[in-house]
């Protein structure tokens, strides 16, 4: 488009800087995953594969792998039926009212995690959820449900009433309206507040340490316990396949959006 901004090399320059300085990181822990010395540490004399072998032999890890898949699927059908129920009903009811409605639910995503994980702790004493996984699902359930609130309010602004209209003028009722009208045309903005869900609940480390003991053991939490006890560059190979496996679920979501701009 013409007269369009077209940022200067000063721009570029800053951009490019700060991109590396946030992937740096994560990119150092791809050869450190392959160091060849029984500590964390880049590789001093070759590459070594030992530690992607035993990752794929420990049946603790696997343990963990599957226990945060489990719970991080159950907390996202959680937060996908409660956020876009809340978001419809956002976008039927009164403004002001859901200007209230709507920061209250996204509480979860203001408070600090530490600060909500005290009082899930108090909380979940009194029902019998501590150190269970439904307790884990339920409290990433609830702190999931702002990305679907976000990414689906987002979908039905972008949403044609004439569509509803007419749906109603041939005599369709609320539910075939819901069902045949309105969540196929949100179904974009659904899945990828269903992929975020997914991505804060496999990460989440701070409310599992405040609401689980031993049976509940998930991925980021050995890996924390891993380095406090013993520093494994095993924990450098799973880091490896958690952004891969993120970065999968990014691409995923980047196509979703694609598909839904297009």
């Amino acid at each position: 488009m013409e007269g369009a901004y077209k940022p200067g090399w000063f721009a570029r320059s800053t951009g490019l800087i700060v991109a590396l300085y946030l992937v740096l990181p994560i990119l150092i822990v791809l050869p450190v995953s392959m160091t060849d010395q029984r500590f964390l540490s880049l590789p001093h004399e070759s590459l070594s594969l030992q530690y992607y072998r035993n990752l794929f032999a420990s049946p603790e890890w696997f343990a963990s792998i599957a226990q945060s898949f489990w719970i991080a699927l159950g907390a996202t059908v959680l937060a996908v039926v409660s956020g876009t129920l809340f978001a419809i009903a956002a976008w039927r009811l009164d403004r002001r009212l859901v200007n209230l409605m709507r920061a209250l639910m996204l509480l979860p995503l203001i408070v600090p995690s530490i600060v909500y994980a005290i009082g899930l702790y108090r909380y979940f004493r009194w029902w019998d959820l501590l150190d269970r996984i439904a307790g884990v699902i339920i409290a990433h359930g609830v702190t999931g449900i702002p990305y679907v609130v976000i990414t689906v309010s987002t979908a039905l602004a972008a949403f044609d009433p004439r569509l509803e209209q007419a749906a109603r003028g041939m005599g369709a009722n609320l539910s075939q309206l819901l069902r045949w009208v309105i969540l196929p045309r949100i179904m974009p903005g659904i899945l990828s507040g269903a992929i975020f869900a997914f991505i804060h609940s496999w990460d989440e480390l701070v409310i599992v340490l405040f609401i689980a003991s031993r049976d509940v053991f998930t991925l980021p939490r050995r890996i924390w316990d891993g380095i406090n006890e013993n520093v494994d560059p095993t924990m450098a190979a799973v880091a490896v396949l958690l952004v891969f496996f993120t970065v999968l679920l990014l691409l995923a979501d980047l196509a979703v959006r694609k598909k839904r701009d297009g």
